[in-house]
């Protein structure tokens, strides 16, 4: 089971975005590669510390995650510890370990360990899914034109950051002579310049492809989530990284099931006749049709709960329910006859309204439906 985020960073789940940002890193100080060479045990809590920060610095993932925990992000909704490296922890959050390692150039691991890699644009998609396939999950498959580096590009290292990835800069200051790293503006920060460049390649060496992407969507996701493939978006020139492929979720509306949380709801229409006779009814649910029985004398407004027939939790924990509307419809038009029979029930006592206790009002059982 993977440790809590706020657990990882060592704070409580009110602290505000400075206090999140502080201890994230202080852990960062005291795992960094630099400071623990060859040490893999502080390498993986270095990780840990940045995909936790990752997602509580973002208000959007954080507020995901207080939601549903770690569910959030299965299938790439987060760093998710999957496609995770240090290059990308770097080239997220370098700016925040300031000058502590290396008197900056925090483009690899640190000073001197190498030029910056730099990480291709991200591309986003929108998938659409019906409500069968939120139920349960669903493994897509998308076409997605992307861009890749052509077949036989190759590449120079960078004459003006001699393969560094940045240049420093030398200023004088009340404080006295002061020295910055900034990217390298020839190269972009990768470190690297086309040598020989294919013709159909663009000025980076690369060029657009048509791929096929399996995306893993699992249960329960909502309409607006988004998830993300690690390194299926743009590939960078040279030594780089590929972008993310950022998925968001459309939900297609079913035509009889609305969807509350991990509940649904169904409103079923019956006769005064099967109300008061008693029926059986074949209603839609997410995983085929179901038959319910109705007693004789069901009331409008009954709302039967079909335990377990709702949306799989993203957190995995079970099933919402399916809830039932009883309604019962009343005819606008009658004949004589039809008339003549219900003129003589008005005074019957057998038709005149009798709630009981265990009927309950309207507001419980708006009560009962959040509970």
């Amino acid at each position: 089971m993977k440790q809590d985020y706020y657990e990882v960073l060592g704070v409580n789940k009110g602290a505000s975005a400075s206090e999140i940002k502080k201890a994230y890193r202080k852990k960062a100080v005291e795992f960094h590669p630099d400071k623990n060479p060859g040490d893999a045990k502080a390498e993986e809590s270095f990780k840990k510390a940045a995909e936790a920060y990752e997602v509580l610095s973002n208000a959007d993932k954080k507020a995901r995650y207080d939601q549903f925990g770690h569910a959030a992000f299965e299938g790439g909704g987060g760093f998710g510890g999957g496609g995770m490296n240090m290059d990308d922890i770097f080239s997220q959050f370098g700016d925040i370990f300031g000058s502590a390692f290396g008197g900056g150039g925090f483009g690899g691991f640190g000073g001197g360990r190498g030029q910056r890699r730099v990480k291709g644009s991200n591309l986003r998609i929108h998938v659409k899914l019906s409500l069968d396939e939120i139920a349960n999950g669903v493994e897509k498959k998308v076409k997605v034109r992307r861009k890749v580096q052509a077949e036989g590009v190759s590449y120079k290292t960078c004459g003006t950051c001699n393969g560094q990835g940045q240049v420093a800069k030398v200023t004088n200051t009340i404080l006295g002579r002061m020295q910055t790293a900034t990217t390298c503006t020839t190269c972009g920060g990768s470190g690297q310049m086309i040598d020989k460049r294919p013709s159909d390649a663009d000025g980076q060496g690369l060029k657009v492809k048509e791929e096929t992407v399996a995306i893993n969507i699992p249960a329960g996701v909502e309409d607006g989530m988004q998830l993300k493939v690690p390194n299926k978006g743009n590939a960078a020139p040279g030594n780089g990284v590929p972008g993310d492929l950022l998925v968001a979720i459309e939900t297609i509306p079913h035509d009889t099931l609305k969807r509350e949380g991990d509940n649904l709801h169904y409103d079923l229409y019956i006769s005064i006749s099967e109300a008061v006779l008693g029926t059986s009814k074949e209603i839609d649910s997410v995983g085929g049709k179901v038959r319910i029985k109705l007693e004789s004398g069901i009331q409008s407004g009954k709302i039967l709960r079909l335990r377990g027939k709702g949306i799989s939790s993203l957190n995995g924990y079970g099933s919402g329910d399916l809830l039932v509307h009883v309604n019962v419809w009343t005819p606008k038009e009658l004949n004589k006859e039809q008339k003549e029979f219900f003129q003589k029930m008005q005074n019957n006592e057998n038709f005149e309204p009798k709630p009981e206790k265990s009927d309950k009002s309207f507001f419980e059982k708006v009560k009962d439906m959040f509970s």
